[in-house]
């Protein structure tokens, strides 16, 4: 069973987040582009499982009932976010504990002593680089102004990406000083700017410490399950 829920993990994260691309997430409230995601998401169950077919639409169904639900239904919040990823992981449990060798029945059964830890470290890494992404900026949205926005296009995202993986990195190679050194350099690049405005002072203490926190706590999630 806990092969197939890591199986169900690591298929839900590739195709919410590794194969979702930013024009599919804007996108989304055209019914094709909606179902253009489920069908990858499809694609990509019954890649990792190697089989499952009947399993992976009933999972695909259900993603499309929630991904709508969160389209049509709820505004664009951290909190509607939050919800969402919690009922696909709720659907991961639930089919994991009615089907728990569905992993071990697929064409990768045979070597899955052999994927376990690879797929371990790949969620772990996409969870906590990309999936960070938009929960961040879900929580800065409310503080977000033109004058903050000033800096280069796409620039806060790409350095959210950055000390993510680099936080990953360091907690699971056991460098826990490396993330004092971290935000003490990410203090001091933003010194200028942040003691000349208190609006982006505080904005990027706030963006930092959520992603600083995220980042470690799925990275800290990830070793565990390495355990």
């Amino acid at each position: 069973m806990t092969e197939t829920f890591i199986a169900l993990l690591f298929a839900h994260l590739l195709g919410d987040y590794a194969f979702q691309t930013k024009w599919m997430v804007d996108n989304k409230k055209n019914p094709a582009v909606l179902l253009l995601h489920v069908a990858v998401h499809l694609a990509c169950l019954i890649a990792v499982l190697g089989g499952g077919l009947q399993i992976a639409l009933a999972i695909a169904a259900v993603h499309l009932i929630i991904d709508a639900l969160k389209t049509y239904t709820f505004p664009n919040t951290l909190a509607a976010y939050l919800i969402d990823q919690f009922a696909h992981l709720a659907t991961i449990a639930v089919a994991a504990l009615y089907a728990p060798d569905l992993f071990a029945n697929g064409i990768w059964g045979p070597s899955a002593s052999l994927f376990r830890d690879p797929m371990i470290l790949l969620s772990g890494l996409i969870a906590c680089v990309l999936a960070g992404g938009p929960a961040v900026g879900l929580l800065l949205q409310q503080y977000t102004t033109p004058e903050i926005e000033s800096g280069l296009a796409k620039g806060g995202r790409l350095i959210g990406i950055l000390e993510r993986g680099l936080i990953f990195l360091m907690v699971l190679t056991g460098q826990l000083a490396g993330i004092g050194f971290l935000i003490a350099a990410k203090s001091i690049l933003r010194f200028d700017t942040a003691s000349k405005d208190q609006k982006n002072s505080e904005y990027v203490i706030i963006g930092t410490l959520a992603s600083f926190g995220w980042a470690l706590l799925i990275a800290f999630l990830t070793q565990s399950a390495r355990s």
